[in-house]
């Protein structure tokens, strides 16, 4: 089962919430592909065995080939080539290397080079598999890495998929192939409004989710009502604790030395798991 741990903005306990969960369930893969600052590696301290640069490809032109029919700028969606009188520009930040242009191309003038955008690292902590990526300083695009990162997933695992924040398109990448997310949340006003947004892209993707609440405190009637009204599972609750900040800034899962927790994440697996079955009867 792979699960997508995500949430509508940055700093909700994400990563917390991914951590802790692989740290409780036994075979299972933790993929980290919050690629612009994956930081799962710090509660884990894996050990790297393999590690390869990713790239993308972008088109090249063969202007003596070329008869400038413009046919590879009409085609690309993401605007990467243009066609001037006299030649074609190709912008290679925003190429995404769908491979549109050179498969079109009528007179084959289009090959592919590869560009580096960042590096994959692959290894283990004790009984977890572990993969992340390194985006590249400077790279405007995260979702050709988030790809290349998720086809390192193990078979016959479970996998704890550590998403990007937000809603835009690094999110949807990570998400997209889930057999269910656990969007994480907090009792705020701003968490109500980001939560509304994953929820709307989530729910057009027709993936099973359901919804934590983390630094819960005495008034979570915020987020309650709005899960309520659309019948959304909140499956957990973490405290707003003092404890677990402290923990989580010497990189230390809250897990660790504490059955108690241990028995809520794997309880919280156990309750996505029925959730899971439930939507696909």
């Amino acid at each position: 089962m792979k699960i997508a741990i995500a949430s509508g903005k940055g700093g909700t306990g994400k990563t917390t919430v991914a951590v802790n969960l692989a740290l409780s369930l036994v075979d299972v893969q933790y993929i980290d592909c919050d690629v612009e600052e994956p930081n799962g590696y710090l509660f884990f301290n894996p050990e790297i065995k393999k590690a390869y640069n990713a790239h993308v490809l972008i088109p090249e032109i063969n202007i003596d080939k070329c008869v400038l029919c413009g046919k590879c700028s009409s085609v690309c969606e993401y605007k990467a080539l243009a066609k001037l009188p006299t030649t074609i520009l190709v912008f290679k930040e925003l190429c995404h290397g769908c491979g549109a242009c050179s498969y079109l191309c009528p007179e084959k003038a289009i090959t592919e080079t590869k560009r580096e955008i960042g590096i994959i690292e692959t290894g283990s902590c004790e009984n977890i598999v572990f993969a992340h990526g390194k985006l590249n300083v400077g790279e405007p695009m995260a979702p050709p890495l988030i790809r290349e990162v998720l086809r390192n997933q193990s078979d016959g695992l479970t996998v704890i998929i550590d998403s990007p924040p937000g809603t835009s398109c690094p999110m949807v990448s990570a998400v997209k192939d889930a057999d269910y997310v656990l969007l994480v949340t907090e009792p705020t006003v701003f968490g109500l409004n980001d939560l509304q947004i994953a929820v709307e892209v989530i729910s057009k993707m027709s993936i099973p989710f359901s919804v934590l609440i983390n630094k819960s405190n005495d008034d979570d009637t915020i987020i309650e009502n709005f899960c309520n009204v659309k019948n959304i599972p909140v499956l957990m609750k973490l405290p707003f604790d003092p404890d677990i900040a402290k923990l989580y800034s010497r990189a230390i899962p809250m897990v660790h030395n504490n059955t108690q927790m241990k028995k809520r994440f794997i309880k919280l697996f156990e309750d996505i798991h029925n959730h899971y079955r439930e939507s696909k009867l």
